[in-house]
Parts: structure tokens; sequence; C-alpha cells
């Protein structure tokens, strides 16, 4: 794993504007295409926090929408109107009342595989409260990428995609103690924590322990929790499961994301 403030360089990388229930945005690049899946930040934030990057909106080829909720679709609308950047996402997700009216969008079908110009990009469905959710694996040179966040539950089909990355931004949303001795109401706990709704650090390992690891390079843990996680519980578990060093479980925070990630 490689990592760089650059979009310039060739090959497959991946970086984070923020991540949690607060907004959230990924930015995707083969140095040639640059996409962003999802957008829960204001124009100007979103405005703010990609000049960290060296990346200009305008230079954006494509916003990808996982699915209608305010934290990842509450900027797509206004940032792909200000800026002339196509909208991708499920019909299901593009119904939304929340983009308003968009000039340039393309409709996923039946989650087949389609490409951004020389970024190739697969759909992945997934189980969660939302009308027709997605996450994507991109591909570039024979490297897969993989993010995987906002879902309740995995299946089998999902694994067998996971199986083929080498790199993987996993969501970690809650440790599933914190959440049920917390101050949740018990209405929101059963939803956070139902088949519907988001990965606990245990469902995050468990997919770990069923993945072939000897190809990734490197596990980003995504959307976690303020209140229902902490970071150093996460690295802990994950490197475990992993069999690496702490310092090599990458954290995506709320507030700073994370810098590129380039697949070597």
């Amino acid at each position: 794993m490689l990592t760089d403030k650059s979009i310039d360089a060739t090959g497959l990388k991946v970086a984070s504007l923020g991540s949690g229930s607060k907004g959230n945005a990924t930015l995707v690049s083969n140095g040639e295409v640059t996409v962003m899946v999802d957008c829960g930040f204001t124009v100007k934030e979103f405005s703010k926090r990609i000049q960290r990057f060296g990346i200009e909106p305008e230079q954006l080829d494509a916003i990808l929408v996982t699915h209608e909720h305010q934290d990842h679709i509450g900027g797509v609308g206004p940032v792909s109107r200000k800026f002339r950047i196509p909208v991708w996402g499920t019909r299901g997700t593009l119904m939304s009342q929340k983009l308003g009216n968009i000039e340039y969008k393309h409709i996923i079908h039946g989650f087949e595989p389609f490409d951004v110009a020389s970024l190739s990009i697969t759909p992945l469905s997934v189980p969660h409260d939302a009308r027709e959710p997605c996450q994507f694996m991109f591909e570039y040179q024979q490297k897969k990428l993989a993010i995987l966040t906002d879902l309740g539950s995995y299946t089998i089909e999902l694994v067998e995609h996971l199986q083929q990355c080498h790199a993987l931004l996993l969501e970690c949303n809650h440790d599933e103690d914190m959440l049920w001795n917390g101050a949740y109401p018990e209405r929101l706990k059963q939803r956070v924590a139902s088949s519907y709704g988001h990965l606990s650090n245990r469902q995050a390992i468990e997919i770990i322990n069923k993945l072939n690891c000897e190809q990734l390079q490197f596990v980003i843990a995504t959307h976690l929790s303020e209140k229902n996680n902490c970071p150093d519980i996460v690295r802990q578990q994950l490197s475990k499961a992993l069999g690496w060093q702490l310092e090599s479980v990458k954290i995506a925070d709320q507030n700073q994301g994370f810098d590129w990630h380039r697949l070597a």
C-alpha cells in the first residue's frame, strides 16, 4: 500500500472526505478517472474538504450514490447541479426527493457492472433499510477495491465478490456491548442492530474471517459510530483477525476522512 497526495499517478487509489453519521464521501481514482461515492456534505463543506486532495470539483467524472439516507445523499443534488457532475444510482435511490432535479443521471439496472471511462465498477446488492441500496467494487489494471458500508448483514454472494479484492473499506459501525448499554432509545438500538441496519465489529470480523486475506494490501474501517464504538477497539480486533500490526489497520475519521491510499 502506498499513500500520496495527488491523483496524477496511475493505479487504483482511494481517499475519504469524511465517514460517519454526520456525512460521507469517498474518492476513487485511477489517475485518469476520478469518481466520488456519496456526498453527505453541503456544497460549502464538500468544496472545503476536497481541496485537501488537490482536486477541483469540476475534475470529478461521476458521483455514485449508494442509497438515499441523508448522510450519503444530502449533498449529491446540490454538488451535481453546481459543478455539472453526472450521478449514478439504482432506480430506487434515484427516486429520492432528496436529490431534487438531476440533469445528468444514469440508472444502474439490476446491479449490472458498468464503466466510467477506464474505471470498471460493479454494484453490490446489500441488506440495508433503504429503497434499493448498493455498495461498489472498482477494478483497474487487474486490481480490485471494494467499498462496503451501510449494511446490516452480509450474504454468500457478497463474500464471493470480496474474495477478489486487493483492498477493502469495511463498515465497523458499532461495538455491540456499547450499543446495547448505551444511551440510544430502544427503537434506534433495534434498528442499528437489525439485519438491515449497520455492521457491528463482530460482523466485520466474521467477513474478514471468511476471506482469503493474502492478497489484501489494506483494510480501512469506516462509518464508526461516535457514541457506540471506539477506534482503539476496532484496530485491536481487525489487526488480530488479519494478523497485522495495529498501525497497519486504518480508520476513516468523520472530520478528516483519510488521505489517498494507492494499490501497489
